[in-house]
């Protein structure tokens, strides 16, 4: 057991994602679960059966009236919900962990910075795909400018996302509430690029909906042109229009000093490194993917990003991936999208 207080988290929308943030914070010895919030009555008797005694409540409003105490809001509710509810807890005093993406608009992740500033509590963007080790090599092959100067960096985002997926009268494939298939899809990747490779201009795109008439309101396909402000190119190609599984999530890095691949079905190995005077390290094995069924996601990472969250609380490290961060992410997917057919 840890000898500071222990961090009393409320969970925000308890689906798959808000579930299963549910169970680490459970599980957490320096962590505490405090509340249950989610529109859906149904799912009470089944959280009351995970999670014992740990109280419901119907909406974010009736729990930051009656609800006990916490130090921490998680944020896992459908993505047009995230900015307002975040700025609602950081005004009651909380700090806030905002599942992916942290808005669908800049202005509303710059109101999301402002009121954590203003309020001189903590944000955390849930970007767990940097904790995967072969993410957290190529952070530091490039830091350590190993690369030297990056000439192509070539992003491919090839899933799965069919009628099993978006579901007829769900959040999902919405505009309003969804965003976008960058966003709910690939935004881990957006930010894995900036995070790496910093950020991007000269932006030209195209849009396509191959398979997703009918079925969503927005685009299933891209492919986007940039140029890296440090130097260097880029494309990113996207599409979950592949038929029946996912195909891919591969970045392939062309430098200076060599060239490099980390692919798999959620940029889960390295494919190939060939730098000038490097020896590729023994990484240690990604975790599996999120699993949702019929369909899968990104590597199931979350488990750092509570200890971080858990750590950062007690002032014993800081946040990996703060709101600013988040904002950029939000911030060069608004650009892409600005360049859609109205």
């Amino acid at each position: 057991m840890s000898s500071s207080p222990l961090v009393r988290f409320a969970i925000c929308g308890v689906g798959h994602i808000g579930r299963r943030h549910a169970a680490l914070v459970a599980r957490h010895d320096g962590a505490e679960l405090a509340a249950l919030i989610d529109v859906r009555a149904d799912l009470q008797p089944g959280l009351a059966m995970e999670f014992p005694g740990v109280p419901f409540f119907a909406s974010l409003e009736d729990y930051l009236q009656t609800g006990p105490a916490a130090d921490v809001l998680t944020v896992a509710t459908p993505n047009g919900l995230h900015a307002p509810q975040a700025v609602a807890g950081l005004r009651h005093g909380l700090h806030v962990v905002i599942e992916k993406p942290i808005a669908l608009h800049k202005a509303d992740a710059e109101t999301i910075v402002h009121t954590a500033l203003q309020t001189g509590r903590l944000v955390f963007g849930v970007m767990q795909n940097r904790y995967s080790p072969p993410a957290a090599w190529l952070k530091q092959v490039v830091d350590e400018g190993r690369l030297g100067q990056v000439y192509l960096v070539q992003l491919n985002c090839f899933w799965n996302r069919d009628a099993r997926y978006y579901r007829p009268g769900g959040w999902k494939g919405t505009q309003a509430l969804d965003g976008g298939t960058l966003f709910t899809q690939f935004s881990h990747f957006v930010d894995l690029l900036y995070w790496v490779f910093g950020d991007i201009t000269n932006v030209s795109a195209r849009f396509r909906d191959f398979t997703h008439v009918g079925l969503t309101e927005f685009e299933d396909s891209g492919l986007v042109t940039f140029d890296l402000l440090r130097g260097g190119s880029g494309t990113l190609s996207y599409s979950t229009a592949v038929w029946d599984r996912n195909l891919e999530s591969s970045l392939t890095v062309v430098a200076e000093r060599g060239s490099l691949r980390i692919a798999g079905q959620y940029m889960d190995k390295v494919e190939y490194c060939h730098l000038d005077g490097y020896q590729m390290p023994e990484l240690a094995p990604t975790n599996p993917a999120n699993n949702y069924g019929a369909f899968q996601g990104s590597a199931a990472n979350h488990v750092q990003v509570i200890e971080n969250v858990v750590d950062t609380v007690q002032r014993r490290s800081f946040a990996t991936t703060n709101a600013l961060e988040g904002l950029k992410v939000v911030e060069i997917i608004e650009r892409i999208y600005a360049l859609r057919p109205s």
